[in-house]
């Protein structure tokens, strides 16, 4: 990728920074969890405990030098493996390289079948029309999401984008069947968030013995996590701040995801929203390495702004995106791998509204070189739902930014050739250059058509990218080997039967 899009200057940079800092200082962030606040304040924090016998907390004020010692002992470079080692994503955050990750954990599932009509004025016309169904979303389709995500060309890496909600879903057995589910089906590197702390010691287990052992596991980790400690405006939840910890303990990859709504959790005006939201990550990222020095960090900024007509996330308004630019460029300024966030919509269903807004924020966040842009493919209604065919709409659109993103082939060799054409051409009776196509076809030099070009004056894009999501569906997986599929089952408590693909289910 050539230099990233940057919003802010170097010295707007640096004014955000020294605002996160004193907003880490004073007011200092609120923590419902004592280890937490223990942490900081055997590091040189000033901490005090607040007033409520009913929830303690504790107000921490962290100095500058102790977030600044943090950032330094964060890894620059981040590796997420994965299943197939091909599919492992290596992030520097000193490079703006982007790939592109489904999510988030939404609790619709969207199905659209389509219904044929005749047309009153003339039997001979028949139209395909779509329609909408939307349902709780079960470990099945997130089966089906992952065999989708494993065959979409330009999707780098899973995170589960429907919460599994069958009747035997409880606390004890969601996070073994999410992560099992989505591993079993894709051979590319799969993030979640993780439900009930009791289960991390299970999920991990269940990844070293996918990935051959625990050492192999650290030299590949196929998972990594998600993390929101952070309740804003500065506040660490007693439960997922615990999460953290525990994570860290182990070594793996973890998100610290920050969604800061700007005009009630955080301030409307850009400069504040964009100060809080970095003072918060930064926050987590310094507990994080105060846990365990060197744990593999990802700077995770999800601000959005609220609609002025109902308060809800608005992901579509140029604001978000705006947000999400400020912030990888802060990334980049702390060299921080940045899990971005682009391609949400405010609207219920695919169609015009949803490819707008998703395919704005796609293309100008990108372009800000985050290194892992999550939400991108198949999300609707504010993160509330997921929708397959919105997916493969993405996918397409994907295809074509990264093309847009190669960089320019201009160099001497180049120029000399076509010098070359152009007197060749000069000298000819028809004055064309057809006859130099051929090998940039063969070298994939040149971009494809839309794969869903309707014909005529018909509208089927919709109709196309839903048969092309039947083909990929069809296309088989490498499931995980039997023998360890096997041990999975035997070790791992609370998987269910149906998972197992080598037994029927």
């Amino acid at each position: 990728m050539q230099a990233p899009y940057e919003r802010m200057t170097g010295e707007q940079v640096e004014q955000i920074h020294r605002a996160s800092m004193q907003i880490l200082d004073d007011p200092g962030i609120i923590s419902f969890n004592r280890e937490a606040a223990e942490l900081f304040h055997a590091n040189g924090a000033r901490v005090t405990l607040l007033p409520d016998t009913d929830n303690p907390s504790w107000l921490i004020k962290i100095p500058e030098a102790v977030v600044l010692s943090a950032i330094e002992s964060a890894p620059t470079v981040v590796k997420l493996g994965a299943r197939n080692e091909d599919n492992s994503l290596i992030m520097n955050g000193k490079e703006s390289r982007v790939f592109f990750v489904s999510g988030s954990e939404t609790n619709l599932w969207l199905d659209v079948v389509f219904e044929t009509y005749v047309k009153k004025a003339d039997t001979g016309v028949e139209v395909q029309v779509p329609e909408f169904r939307q349902r709780r979303g079960t470990v099945l389709d997130l089966c089906q999401a992952a065999r989708l995500g494993e065959h979409l060309e330009s999707l780098d890496a899973f995170i589960r984008p429907v919460n599994i909600q069958d009747k035997d879903v409880t606390e004890d057995n969601k996070d073994v069947n999410k992560f099992f589910a989505s591993l079993d089906n894709t051979t590319k590197h799969v993030m979640a968030g993780l439900t009930t702390l009791s289960q991390l010691d299970n999920v991990i287990r269940m990844a070293e013995i996918i990935a051959g052992g625990e050492e192999q596991l650290r030299e590949n980790p196929i998972i990594s996590f998600i993390t929101c400690l952070v309740k804003s405006p500065l506040q660490f939840v007693n439960d997922t701040t615990q999460t953290l910890i525990e994570i860290c303990r182990r070594g793996l990859p973890v998100a610290v995801a920050i969604s800061p709504q700007a005009g009630t959790t955080a301030p409307m005006k850009e400069a504040g929203i964009v100060a809080q939201t970095n003072a918060e990550i930064l926050a987590g990222i310094t507990l994080s390495q105060l846990v365990n020095k060197g744990t593999p960090i990802l700077y995770g900024s999800v601000p959005v702004r609220a609609r002025m007509d109902n308060l809800y996330d608005s992901y579509g308004a140029p604001e978000s995106s705006q947000y999400n630019i400020d912030c990888v460029q802060m990334a980049r300024f702390y060299k921080l791998p940045c899990y971005s966030t682009a391609g949400v919509c405010d609207v219920k269903v695919p169609g015009f509204q949803s490819s707008i807004e998703r395919l704005f924020s796609d293309i100008v966040t990108t372009l800000s070189g985050p290194q892992y842009l999550h939400c991108a493919y198949g999300l609707l209604e504010n993160n509330i739902t997921f929708c397959p065919l919105q997916a493969i709409l993405d996918d397409a659109q994907f295809q074509m930014i990264k093309f847009f993103l190669r960089p320019p082939q201009i160099n001497e060799p180049e120029i000399t050739d076509t010098l070359k054409q152009i007197r060749e051409v000069m000298g000819t009776s028809q004055k064309l250059f057809i006859r130099y196509i051929r090998r940039m076809l063969h070298s994939n030099q040149l971009s494809v058509p839309y794969p869903f070009e309707s014909e005529g004056l018909k509208d089927n894009v919709l109709a196309l990218a839903h048969k092309r999501m039947e083909e990929l569906l069809s296309l088989p997986v490498e499931h995980i080997d039997p023998v360890t599929t096997k041990r999975v089952f035997e070790e791992i408590p609370g998987i269910f039967p149906r998972l197992n693909t080598y037994e029927g289910g």
